[in-house]
C-alpha cells in the first residue's frame, strides 16, 4: 500500500518538475527585465523553504520519535543487564541468555575470531536488534525486550560453511512480582 502511494507521489512530482521546465524552456526569452524576476523567484524560494520546514519537522519528529532504540525511553535509575557476547565459527558465546521484559539489556559483542554479524530476531523472526561482532573490539548494543518468549541470536554475515548452524536463544521472562505491604 505505502509502495503504491510513494509510487504515484513521485509520479506526480515528476510530471509537476517537468511543467515547470517545459514552462522555463518556452519563457526564457521573454523575459526583457530580470531584477523583477529575481526578487520573484527569491521570494517564492524563501517561501517554498519555509514551508518545507514547517510541514516536514513534524514529520521528522515523529518519525524519530518511533525509532527501536529503547536508550531514550529508559528511566535513569533503571541499569541495564549487561550481557557479553562473543561470535565463534560457528556459534556464540553469551554471559546470560535470559533477561527481563521492560528492562534495558546491553550486549557487549566481539568476535573470538573473525568478523560476525550480531542479530537478535523475535519469535515471528523480524529483527529486533544488530550490531557487528569483530575481533579486538566491543560493539554496544542497547534493547528493551517488550514481549515474553524466546529470541534468537543468528550471525548475519557469512562466515563460513556452518554459518547457518550458528545461533543462540535467548528467553524474555517476566519480571518478579514485587511483594506487597498486604502479602508480608
Amino acid at each position: 500500500m505505502y509502495q503504491q502511494l510513494a509510487w504515484q507521489i513521485t509520479v506526480a512530482l515528476t510530471v509537476v518538475l517537468g511543467l515547470v521546465f517545459a514552462f522555463i524552456a518556452l519563457n526564457a526569452g521573454k523575459w526583457t527585465e530580470y531584477a523583477p524576476l529575481q526578487m520573484r523567484a527569491y521570494r517564492l524560494r524563501t517561501g517554498f523553504f519555509w514551508t518545507l520546514v514547517l510541514l516536514l519537522t513534524p514529520v521528522l519528529v515523529y518519525s524519530m520519535s518511533e525509532l527501536p532504540y529503547d536508550a531514550a525511553h529508559r528511566h535513569p535509575g533503571n541499569k541495564p543487564q549487561v550481557i557479553d557476547a562473543v561470535g565463534y565459527q560457528w556459534y556464540w558465546i553469551l554471559s546470560s541468555n535470559e533477561v527481563t521484559v521492560g528492562r534495558p539489556v546491553e550486549f557487549h559483542v566481539t568476535s573470538g575470531d573473525i568478523n560476525h554479524g550480531f542479530g537478535i530476531y523475535d519469535q515471528d523472526m523480524r529483527l529486533v536488534g544488530q550490531t557487528q561482532a569483530m575481533p579486538d573490539y566491543v560493539n554496544k548494543l542497547q534493547l528493551v525486550f517488550r514481549k515474553e518468549g524466546t529470541y534468537k541470536v543468528l550471525c548475519m554475515e557469512y562466515c563460513g560453511i556452518a554459518h547457518h548452524n550458528m545461533l543462540a536463544e535467548i528467553r524474555a521472562v517476566a519480571p518478579a512480582p514485587v511483594p506487597s505491604e498486604d502479602n508480608k
